[in-house]
């Protein structure tokens, strides 16, 4: 008897649920076996950024120092906005921008070299024996790398500025690693279907310029009129920025759900990606 199509949609779901859990559990594995080989080429990536630049390395702080001068200037000088001094809002203007707007930069970074993390390797991509899986996760740690850098700035920014660092601030690593999580996540999904549409990368570059206003980076969510108060609540990217902001900003864990929505999120987006990936990539080479 062949079963109805409600039937087969009530038994697909699960099913297809549980391959996204079983790829994932391969992950582990595949990151251990070719731990050398990512190790290797992220710092291949992270020297040859800048190679034959007269600054070097120096230009991976240089960059994100004059956009966060940028935004500084504009949001603290020009709009004058006044944050800090309150029990709600301890600290500054700058730290409050800070805390958001570096892991907003480097969570866009890594979403742009993830697009073209297959489509711009196509030499390794048609080797058989390479493992491609890496591709993706290596655009993702060398955006980390930028963002540790500039989050060492705002440690010290911090510390010049009120002489001392909330103890929140030693959970940091803790959130680096579950953003990491969902950036690779991300880059997974990002960089099989770029192979097959190439104008994802300039869907993202738009992202890339305003979507940093859909996010509590530039304001604070009360100055958000209540009829679009909403949007900030469903955006994934707000709840990673009061996680932040908990850390470097509040100094005490203002938005707890924020911290639950996050870490259920990173998974299943690692899961759902690596997922779609492992489906895709048996015909990336017939298109790269």
């Amino acid at each position: 008897m062949t079963p109805s199509a409600s039937e087969v949609s009530t038994v697909g779901q699960p099913v297809e649920a549980q391959a996204g859990w079983r790829a994932l559990a391969s992950l582990p594995a595949l990151l251990h076996t070719h731990r050398h080989l990512l190790w290797e080429i992220t710092k291949r990536d992270l020297a040859d950024r800048y190679r034959g630049h007269a600054l070097g390395l120096l230009w991976s702080v240089g960059h994100p120092l004059f956009l966060i001068g940028m935004y500084l200037f504009v949001f603290a000088v020009v709009f004058k906005a006044a944050v800090g001094g309150t029990l709600d809002y301890p600290r500054d203007y700058p730290t409050y921008l800070l805390a958001g707007l570096i892991p907003w930069m480097g969570f866009l970074e890594s979403m742009a070299a993830g697009c073209v993390s297959i489509t711009s390797n196509r030499n390794l991509v048609k080797q058989v024996i390479f493992p491609i899986e890496i591709l993706p996760i290596k655009a993702a740690l060398t955006s980390l790398a930028n963002q540790l850098i500039m989050t060492a700035v705002l440690f010290l920014y911090v510390f010049i500025r009120y002489r001392q660092l909330w103890p929140t601030a030693a959970l940091v690593p803790f959130l680096l690693a579950v953003q990491c999580v969902a950036m690779i996540g991300v880059n997974y999904f990002l960089a099989s279907v770029t192979v097959f549409l190439k104008d994802v990368t300039e869907l993202v570059r738009v992202f890339n310029m305003a979507g940093l206003y859909l996010v509590p980076v530039v304001y604070l969510p009360q100055w958000v009129p209540d009829l679009v108060r909403p949007i900030l609540y469903v955006n994934p990217f707000s709840h990673l920025i009061w996680c932040y902001q908990d850390l470097l900003y509040f100094g005490r864990l203002e938005h707890g759900w924020s911290w639950l929505v996050v870490s259920v999120l990173a998974l299943v987006t690692l899961a759902t990606g690596f997922w779609f990936f492992q489906r895709c990539k048996g015909m990336f080479a017939n298109f790269v």
